[in-house]
């Protein structure tokens, strides 16, 4: 006797977990917030809630894996997710806020931010199983969407008009679609060490980067983001020549091989 096969949608039923998409669900609604924010021009807290989105963000996975709840459902609602509150909301917001002025140059700005978050969450979603785990290929989306957040709030903290330095925000936009879309790679801070014991140090140095976060938070979310952003290619250009003599060693040997 044929088994029946079970439908599809107990197949959903059984796919589904609530906890971890609660929070995918809570990272597309500060994104989506956020654009409503963007459109009604209170810029600030449109930033906030693409951070809030990242939060979120960072959590979900990290619940489903706490909690043996991960399904391919999970995975790509999460990219689904990604793609409106760090690719859309933010090329909107930033349209609003700096690129409009620009005319065309502006709003293409914001599609090629939006369509290179796209191509970046479609090439993890391929790579995920064959890359390393604590290295991103190209720089992740809510990266790119934080560091437009991270933009924005440190120009309302000086009290710069988005025009101040108009000509550096489209060439900011420019740069992270770019890095996006890139092979130059970047610390996903997924090491399981991390989480291990680590010296006394480690601790008080964290602490003191939190209470200077807190004094000046707008000026460090910055700065920090500032230093991930330039730290892939910083770590590109001191490894290439390493890389290099590698890639010409193999080519040698390869000859020398086949020659022989």
């Amino acid at each position: 006797m044929i088994e029946e096969l079970p439908s599809r949608s107990e197949s959903m039923r059984k796919g589904i977990y609530i906890l971890p998409n609660l929070f995918t669900t809570g990272s597309m609604f500060a994104g989506f917030y956020g654009m409503i924010a963007g459109i009604n021009g209170d810029y600030k807290m449109a930033a906030i809630c693409i951070l809030i989105s990242a939060v979120f963000d960072g959590l979900d996975g990290k619940v489903a894996r706490a909690t043996g709840t991960t399904s391919k459902f999970g995975v790509e609602y999460d990219s689904l997710a990604d793609l409106v509150a760090f690719g859309v909301a933010p090329g909107l917001i930033m349209y609003f806020w700096a690129l409009k002025p620009f005319g065309r140059v502006g709003w293409l700005a914001a599609f090629l931010f939006v369509v290179c978050g796209a191509l970046r969450l479609a090439r993890f979603n391929v790579q995920v199983e064959t890359v390393e785990s604590k290295r991103f290929v190209g720089l992740p989306i809510p990266a790119a969407a934080s560091m437009v957040s991270a933009t924005i709030l440190f120009f309302h903290h000086m009290g710069w008009p988005s025009s101040y330095a108009k000509q550096a925000i489209p060439v900011l936009i420019y740069l992270l679609a770019f890095l996006m879309v890139s092979n130059i790679k970047y610390y996903s801070f997924k090491d399981p060490e991390l989480i291990k014991k680590q010296p006394f140090g480690f601790l008080v140095l964290a602490v003191l980067l939190l209470i200077i976060i807190a004094a000046e938070p707008a000026i460090m979310i910055f700065s920090l983001f500032c230093c991930y952003l330039l730290s892939g290619p910083v770590a590109f250009l001191f490894t290439w020549p390493r890389r290099r003599r590698l890639e010409k060693a193999l080519h040698k040997g390869y000859e020398s091989q086949h020659k022989g």
